[in-house]
């Protein structure tokens, strides 16, 4: 008697794999130019701009170039750019009062790019380490990182930034009762329609060095900023900021840094369904280029691969040095 074969089975998954359309019908996530926000460093002086050596491709550039930046990102079709400061040891203070200085860079690129680029949103950073010369987010005092003074100053320096045309502010500070205080200033100075871009579940990362290369706060830190960013063992705690922040006033969230923390940012998109961001940051960027440079990965390829599982991972945007060459690759 011949044996009996038994059938192939009925489904056969390559089935909806085996050509481009077929792919294209069936994904599930795809990433846009509309999920872009380019970070972008200011310095002073005029038409320059300098390499971040930890950051191949990325520069510091000073006001007039950041606004010629926001006018490429605009035609590319990017819907905002973000603006982090370089201040050098020689600017910087115990009291930080530049930081809500109408004039100090920041405010002084928000009004160019809003000159130069009117369309293109413009998000901002609201903490104090660019401006310490302890390099911390917040106020020292006697070794202590200290909260409620520290969030009187960031109101300050978020009243500052939306008096300077600011579309977007970003606490990044993760002082405890900072989404509250700063909504209820907006508020009262008529700035309703600011909206907050909270960075919610901050970890206290191995990650940011390149970035604090990138605003001088390398040399400035002292200490370690694990009292007031997150212990990166916990995501239960993210979800508790989260629901604090929304009930504050935060209008959008964000989890930083990014791939590494893609489980939270799933856990938040689900348990909220609110606007969710995550900031694919210098360590992450600088990793890619690195093994790029070194002949190991596709430049293009990884690329677009890290920002399409931020997506997946339930995200709405990504904050991203990739930006400009992503949005070009997308636009083809």
């Amino acid at each position: 008697m011949k044996p009996t074969v038994a059938p192939f089975p009925a489904t056969r998954l390559r089935r909806n794999r085996q050509s481009a359309s077929l792919r294209a019908l069936t994904r599930q996530h795809s990433f846009s130019v509309d999920d872009l926000i380019w970070p972008v460093f200011v310095m002073d002086g005029t038409d320059d701009e300098t390499p971040v050596a930890s950051m191949p491709g990325v520069t510091r550039k000073t006001v007039d170039r950041v606004a010629k930046a926001a006018i490429e990102a605009q035609t590319l079709g990017i819907p905002a750019i973000c603006l982090f400061p370089y201040t050098g040891m020689e600017a910087r203070t115990e009291d930080c009062a530049m930081a809500w200085d109408p004039n100090n860079l920041t405010n002084q690129a928000i009004r160019a790019i809003k000159d130069a680029a009117p369309d293109i949103a413009i998000m901002t950073d609201i903490a104090l380490d660019p401006y310490n010369i302890n390099g911390h987010d917040g106020f020292v005092e006697n070794g202590e990182i200290v909260n409620d003074r520290t969030v009187e100053a960031l109101v300050k320096m978020a009243l500052a930034q939306a008096d300077a045309g600011a579309d977007i502010l970003g606490p990044s500070d993760m002082m405890d009762g900072r989404i509250a205080a700063i909504r209820h200033a907006l508020e009262t100075e008529k700035h309703q329609n600011v909206t907050i871009l909270s960075y919610t579940a901050k970890y206290a990362s191995a990650f940011y060095g390149p970035f604090r290369d990138a605003v001088g706060a390398s040399s400035a830190l002292t200490g370690d900023k694990n009292t007031y960013q997150m212990d990166p063992g916990n995501s239960d705690e993210a979800l508790r900021l989260v629901e604090r922040d929304l009930s504050e006033g935060a209008d959008m969230i964000m989890v930083k840094p990014g791939m590494p923390y893609l489980d939270v940012c799933r856990r938040v998109k689900d348990a909220f369904g609110v606007p969710t961001f995550a900031y694919q940051v210098s360590g992450e960027y600088a990793m890619l280029q690195a093994a790029v440079q070194n002949g190991w990965l596709n430049d293009e390829q990884v690329m677009m691969e890290s920002l399409l599982a931020f997506k997946r991972a339930g995200c709405d945007g990504v904050l991203t040095y990739f930006a400009p060459a992503a949005a070009k690759i997308l636009n083809r």
